[in-house]
């Protein structure tokens, strides 16, 4: 199978990557600049241009690229680079593949379980509405921005993942020195509920997505065990042997990350579903979080398996 991936050096487009080479598929990644080797296509966002010629015959794309939403306090300067960067990747992207003679039979496009904003404890899948809020307005763009893709006849999926665990980066990697030095703590209330995929499954869901004709639309990238945040909290403390006594105190963060971006990243909450994924036979290696954390970080899964 042949395979180009845009995001390619980030923490998940790495992971797919490796993993499709380890099984014998080519990898195609799409560079800004210029490409330094045979496996690589030039394509800028920001000017608009892209190899179309070097996209022929892929049998899927997968889209990953895009600014990240956490990374940054939320300033209008930012949020604009969010936005901005997620629309004109995705169709500059989904425009190329539609005017292919070879077009690939598949684009898996990246998206967030942030479409669905704030859902307290009712219960998510891929049939639930949109939410409002700066993400999901973000992520309702973002789809949309596929859609020359979804009109040429690709079969366009939209991977709408929650927070991926992986000990190298993203969400996790950013909360262990404070775990590991025992001052991590629940965020707010705690009640507020998250959507967790380990690393391993959102690869795997990936190639899942790709391999099914029959997918096609949003689909949840996320475990099928959803948690609060104080379940999280509580979990992670007992996997490195770290109290978790003290909540983070929300003033604090409201100060160094600002409102918005508190409310809606860290305070908010979506219990999601992965209907689509277990519907068509997807099998998560790391369905319940315990195992997921001492998979990656390395520590034994014996005393946290049947943490709730």
């Amino acid at each position: 199978m042949k395979v180009a991936v845009t995001g390619s050096h980030g923490l998940i487009g790495s992971a797919l990557a490796t993993a499709l080479e380890a099984d014998g598929h080519q990898v195609t990644r799409l560079v800004r600049g210029r490409p330094s080797g045979a496996g690589e296509v030039g394509w800028d966002p920001d000017a608009g241009t892209i190899d179309g010629p070097g996209l022929e015959g892929h049998d899927a794309v997968v889209h990953l690229a895009g600014v990240g939403i956490g990374d940054h306090r939320w300033t209008p300067e930012h949020k604009a680079r969010v936005l901005d960067s997620r629309l004109r990747g995705t169709t500059l992207l989904a425009e190329t593949l539609a005017g292919l003679d070879r077009p690939p039979p598949v684009l898996a496009s990246g998206s967030a379980v942030g479409f669905y904003g704030d859902c307290g404890d009712t219960e998510i899948t891929e049939k639930s509405e949109a939410g409002t809020g700066f993400l999901a307005t973000v992520v309702q763009a973002w789809e949309s921005a596929a859609a020359p893709a979804v009109e040429a006849g690709i079969r366009v999926a939209y991977l709408r993942s929650g927070v991926v665990l992986s000990a190298r980066g993203g969400a996790l990697g950013k909360q262990l020195p404070a775990f590991k030095a025992g001052v991590g703590g629940r965020l707010g209330s705690g009640r507020q509920w998250l959507s967790w995929i380990a690393i391993g499954d959102e690869v795997g869901a990936i190639r899942h997505v790709i391999a099914r004709p029959e997918i096609a639309g949003p689909v949840n990238l996320c475990a099928p065990e959803p948690v609060t945040n104080a379940e999280f909290t509580k979990t992670l403390g007992q996997v490195l042997h770290r109290p978790t006594v003290l909540p983070t105190p929300t003033t604090a963060l409201r100060i160094l990350f600002g409102r918005e971006m508190v409310e809606e990243m860290l305070l908010a909450g979506q219990k999601v579903l992965p209907e689509v994924l277990v519907s068509t036979g997807y099998v998560f290696a790391f369905p319940a979080l315990g195992a997921a954390l001492a998979a990656q970080l390395g520590r034994s899964s014996t005393r946290t398996q049947a943490t709730p």
